[in-house]
């Protein structure tokens, strides 16, 4: 699989501008694994963001305060490491963002609809 990738990419290093050297060439550019991960991961954040039109009693919140939890951590690792990765910082924040907002929704949600049990 390396030697399908390794030939993409030189084939499309003949086609990068000048101007765009920088970022092709980066320690966490499109050459790495520290690129494309993030890229990829930005799927969660959609998924987040659908989620929001989901009703707020049939949202999990376990899940929700794991991703919120892994995305604050990795929000913080991705700023320790070397090279510094900003696409994989972003994406974590946003991750972070979105499942807790719906964690407050699900919160929302039990405080106005307190169960039989509760009342």
């Amino acid at each position: 699989m390396s030697k399908i990738y390794n030939g993409l990419v030189n084939t499309a290093d003949r086609f990068v501008p000048n101007s765009m050297r920088p970022l092709w060439n980066h320690a966490a550019g499109p050459k790495t694994v520290f690129f494309w991960a993030p890229v990829f991961k930005w799927g969660l954040v959609i998924a987040g963001l659908s989620d929001l039109r989901r009703p707020a009693d049939q949202l999990s919140v376990s899940q929700s305060a794991s991703l919120a939890a892994t995305g604050l951590i990795w929000s913080r690792y991705s700023l320790v490491i070397i090279p510094k990765n900003y696409g994989l910082f972003s994406v974590n924040v946003f991750v972070a963002l979105t499942q807790l907002a719906q964690l407050y929704r699900a919160w929302d949600h039990s405080k106005k609809n307190p169960s039989p049990s509760e009342k």
